[in-house]
């Protein structure tokens, strides 16, 4: 049994907590034969007094860079803001250090490539949280495509939407600082979608997109996490909202498929909404995250008469999910997905070898980011290398 050594940076946030709790979980569920991890350091700004209880026998580290220069340590895990990625993955792959980082990748495709290529040139595994399509109902959808049993692919349909910014007088966040978060709900939500582009149809070859901002000042609370809410007391401080607040975007993918896309985070009433559309020449799949283990299937192969949408809950006949549950529709979700993720990461350190999403699926959906902030700002296509 290998036991890989991870420090978590970011640990004290949202998602350090999700990664910090799955790499000490999917043993129960995964078994130990592909690895094990054992996270040796927490690494966090403003460490809270209860970060140790959550790793037991972890550092506490306050500095990035100590993490990343101790020899002890195999894996580094970035959960910090966007506008750190690039540079703390860097550090971490030059250091020789496997390194798994939560979406976006970098704030352009440039510093993207260049991650990926150092990765590649030094033999280390890469990883790209991207966890939505690691839910067991995708691997059923890419079984369907990839078999040939919607046919040739001509359109896909896509959105992704949540209102934390819906309300004109909701809190400022770092996640609508340009500095911080320089594409916004682009990097931030839209990058979810363009996973599932990348996972079930490919890449993308040119887009148009329009971003907008809807509210362009928002109070400042401090020390308010995402999803919180706060009273105002009519004296605080306004900041200027510098990143996009949603996008409309056409695209075309390399296969010929075209795609319709939109996200944002100011949808009124829709607290999480996910779905995809793809409609092929013999057939289509429709999935709906509110139905998160189910996907429903057309195919043109049924009889006259008898042809319509049919409901596929994914269970236990797919390996991964009978690794959670013994029966169907009992529902995995976005913590099992990133228990899921974690495993497969130490699976690709202890077998040396890669899995989707790698760096260079990073890279790849870093153009799209770049292309919708391009395409946005000079109201054109644009073509994707």
């Amino acid at each position: 049994m290998t036991e890989v050594r991870v420090a978590v940076l970011g640990a004290s946030g949202w998602m350090g907590r999700v990664h910090t709790m799955a790499y000490q979980t999917f043993p129960h569920f995964f078994g130990a034969s592909d690895g094990t991890a054992r996270v040796v350091a927490l690494v966090a700004a403003d460490a809270q007094d209860d970060l140790a209880f959550r790793a037991p026998g972890a550092r506490i580290l306050q500095d990035w860079k100590a993490a990343v220069a101790d020899p002890e340590i195999d894996l580094i895990d970035i959960c910090l803001p966007d506008n750190m990625h690039y540079e703390v993955a860097k550090a971490a792959l030059l250091a020789g250090k496997h390194v798994y980082c939560e979406k976006p990748l970098a704030d352009t495709a440039v510093e993207a490539r260049e991650l990926a290529d150092i990765a590649r040139q030094k033999g280390l595994i890469t990883r790209v949280g991207h966890a939505f399509p690691r839910n067991p109902v995708h691997d059923l959808a890419k079984e369907i495509i990839d078999s040939g049993e919607i046919g040739e692919i001509k359109l896909f349909k896509g959105c992704q939407h949540i209102d934390v910014f819906a309300d004109p007088l909701a809190p400022y966040m770092w996640r609508a600082d340009g500095n911080l978060a320089p594409t916004g709900i682009v990097g931030d939500t839209g990058s979810h979608i363009f996973s599932f582009m990348n996972f079930l149809v490919g890449r993308v070859s040119s887009l148009i997109a329009d971003n907008f901002i809807v509210t362009p000042t928002r109070p400042v609370v401090r020390d308010l996490a995402m999803g919180e809410q706060a009273t105002l007391s009519g004296e605080e401080k306004w900041s200027e909202v510098t990143n996009p607040d949603g996008t409309n975007m056409l695209c075309r993918f390399a296969n010929g498929a075209r795609g319709v896309v939109d996200f944002s985070r100011i949808a009124t009433g829709r607290k999480f909404v996910q779905t995809y559309e793809i409609y092929g020449t013999k057939g289509s799949l429709l999935y709906n995250y509110d139905e998160v283990n189910r996907l429903r299937f057309y195919s043109s192969d049924d009889k006259t008469g008898r042809r319509g949408f049919r409901e596929i809950d994914v269970g236990p006949e797919n390996d991964t999910y009978r690794s959670f549950l013994p029966l169907p529709n009992f529902a995995l979700g976005y913590n099992e997905s990133k228990i899921i993720e974690a495993a497969e990461v130490i699976r690709s350190i202890v077998t040396n070898r890669q899995m989707w999403p790698t760096f260079e699926t990073g890279h790849h959906l870093c153009q799209i980011v770049d292309a919708c902030m391009e395409s946005s700002r000079q109201q054109r296509w644009v073509e994707i290398e």
